[in-house]
């Protein structure tokens, strides 16, 4: 495992303050807030941890409300909706200097038999054939030696391959508002947690996967309009809302393809909806997320 992965795992293990009461960290992002990312994987990992140990998040629906500061830490609160038979709900609200700057429900769910259907894969390259992160941010000239190392530590934790060029990389023209990445963890994760560890399985793959679901979700917005995005500052974006469903088991540290369109801009705001897929082909996961994004006067 990866010093980055190690330290990513650390900042997804919350500090219990109480019974229904979390504390996280943060760490600094591309942009000079609280990646939303990872408090949308923190939130999860603080509802998780006051639902029955055979009860595994199905669902997740947040608003980010403002930027967080990371220079300070955030705590979580959490509210238990619900627990009946086989469903159970909870509400997050995440503060900091005594202002929400979060919320979250979630739903989480025994396992059960039922009808089974998925939409097929789309075609994708193998992801072994496709240049890393670093391979392809440090081959472009046009992105500030300081922008690509933000980029690249922030990303340091998780393998992630873009099939197309991405927006940052070839802009200028509009192309079709689609995207795909593969991702997974820079590192295997453990089987078996350590005696005493917080972590099982899947409830750590369901929040790392929560927290590079906001790394790329709007790159089809830029696309459609030939934005080179945050990474070249021709856009002002920020994270509005975000809904994930989680549908088939998945590893996170196994490669997972993220694919991605936008079928809507306006109002200074663009959709971007995502379904990702395990290697072999199952449908694990579908994202839906609403963003600012406004072009600088």
């Amino acid at each position: 495992m990866s010093q980055a992965l190690e330290s990513l795992l650390d900042l997804l293990d919350l500090e219990r303050i109480e019974r229904d009461i979390f504390r996280g960290q943060s760490r600094s992002a591309v942009v000079p807030r609280v990646f939303g990312g990872q408090v949308a994987a923190q939130a999860l990992v603080a509802a998780g941890r006051t639902v029955p140990e055979d009860r595994f998040a199905h669902s997740l629906h947040a608003y980010f409300l403002v930027p967080g500061d990371p220079g300070a830490p955030i705590v979580y609160n959490v509210d238990r909706i619900r627990d009946g038979r086989s469903f159970t709900t909870r509400r997050v609200v995440a503060v900091q200097h005594g202002q929400p700057i979060f919320h979250l429900s979630a739903s989480f769910q025994t396992y059960e038999e039922g009808m089974e259907h998925q939409a097929p894969m789309p075609p994708a390259p193998d992801p072994e054939t496709l240049p890393s992160s670093q391979e392809r941010l440090r081959g472009y000239a046009h992105l500030a030696p300081h922008v690509v190392e933000r980029f690249l530590e922030a990303r340091e934790a998780v393998d992630l391959r873009y099939v197309d060029e991405p927006p940052y990389g070839a802009f200028g023209e509009p192309r079709e508002p689609h995207s795909q990445v593969w991702f997974r963890t820079n590192g295997k994760l453990d089987d078996d947690p350590p005696p005493g560890s917080v972590w099982g399985d899947p409830q750590l793959h369901i929040a790392l996967a929560t927290y590079v679901s906001d790394m790329t979700l709007l790159d089809s917005v830029l696309l459609a309009h030939g934005r080179g995005g945050w990474a070249v500052g021709d856009v002002v974006g920020a994270s509005l809302d975000h809904a994930m469903w989680f549908h088939r088991p998945f590893r996170a540290d196994e490669w997972l393809l993220y694919d991605q369109e936008s079928p809507s801009a306006c109002g200074g705001r663009g959709l971007g909806q995502a379904r990702i897929y395990t290697q072999d082909g199952r449908l694990a996961i579908s994202v839906i997320q609403e963003g600012v994004v406004r072009v600088p006067r």
